[in-house]
């Protein structure tokens, strides 16, 4: 797509956009938003590519005046000018690229401890911590819709949902085991422990995209409960819903009334079950392949965090990245850009 399509496509949807508002159709209004975003920013780099080209070609011209000067100053601005035109055009060929539809989609992620005890929790909530600043240096935003803490400031289960462009198709190859190896504050030998926590992530799913009969859900209102499962409050306004086809179960207590817990239920019950559904369909149709990427089964150990060697290893990219006090901080797009490319180029060769 060319410069002057894509800007008539941003100014079409710009004038949408004013009628969506106007209408007060919010719904239609983030789509248009979403959109807007995906084309503004090819608009972008297509705009970024033309401009270097034209410095590339400059540079290039200011090496045939023969002076010695000028000559070197061409072949430095030559070499960052072209480097800078291989980024932007490996983002248009990840933008060019066949995509799943569902990649647009923002994310939820589920992340629960695993083996290692009250360590696995704490580095759950570590993990929760990770994504969330990941989403807030790339300007999504994030909300926690369901806990289960422990008593030492952990995480049994936390849920929560990332919004922003493509959230989805970035976010989704981080499902998985995740396991880290240090030396918990408790421990007095100086032993490192190991342990793990769980992360799933799945697509924030549209009311067309599957269908839920209420008699197939089953609705129970309970009273929260806090850490090791005391009772926090004597109203009924935590909801337990299950969807009885597949057995899913959605637990949600974290909203303020019955009413907002059963609606933050049902979109993670929707979720859920639509998740089940798509994995159905693309086994059925044999096209869930495993690859150097992996499946994003939450059963596959994905990553290990040393903290002893400051190290982080990806085991299915076999690459090591250190600074882990950085990366627990949100610093991961280096590492996601590295799957993304090894899931693309897995696609091609599919």
């Amino acid at each position: 797509m060319d410069i002057r399509t894509l800007q008539a496509k941003r100014d079409d949807l710009e004038a949408q956009l004013q009628t969506a508002a106007a209408a007060g159709d919010g719904k239609r209004l983030e789509q248009l938003s979403r959109e807007h975003s995906r084309v503004v920013g090819h608009l972008t780099l297509l705009q970024q590519k033309e401009l270097f080209a034209t410095q590339l070609a400059d540079a290039r011209a200011a090496q045939q005046d023969g002076d010695a000067d000028m000559l070197e100053l061409g072949k430095e601005e030559e070499a960052r000018i072209a480097s800078e035109l291989q980024e932007v055009e490996a983002k248009l060929q990840d933008l060019e690229q066949p995509r799943d539809p569902l990649d647009s989609r923002d994310a939820i992620l589920e992340i629960r401890a695993g083996a290692g005890g009250d360590e696995s929790g704490l580095f759950a909530a570590e993990l929760a911590r990770m994504y969330m600043r990941y989403a807030e240096r790339r300007g999504w935003s994030s909300n926690i819709v369901d806990t289960n803490r422990t008593g030492i400031g952990g995480y049994k289960e936390v849920i929560f949902e990332v919004h922003g462009p493509d959230a989805y198709g970035w976010l989704r190859l981080e499902s998985g085991v995740h396991r880290v190896q240090r030396v918990p504050e408790t421990e007095k030998s100086g032993r490192v422990h190991t342990s793990t926590a769980t992360v799933a992530v799945i697509p924030l799913v549209e009311d067309e995209d599957i269908v839920i009969k209420p008699e197939d859900i089953k609705i129970e209102a309970t009273t929260s409960s806090g850490h090791g499962g005391q009772s926090v409050n004597t109203t009924y306004s935590a909801i337990r819903m299950t969807h009885i086809p597949t057995g899913v179960m959605v637990k949600m207590q974290d909203e303020r009334s019955q009413k907002q817990n059963k609606e933050k239920a049902l979109e993670i019950l929707r979720a859920r079950v639509f998740a089940i559904e798509q994995e159905r369909r693309l086994q059925a149709e044999s096209a869930m392949r495993k690859s150097q990427v992996g499946t994003g089964d939450r059963s596959e150990k994905i990553r290990t965090y040393n903290f002893p060697q400051d190290r982080m290893s990806d085991h299915r990219l076999k690459e090591n990245y250190h600074n882990l006090s950085s990366i627990m901080d949100g610093d991961i797009e280096p590492v996601l850009q590295a799957l993304m490319k090894a899931r693309r180029e897995a696609a091609n060769h599919a």
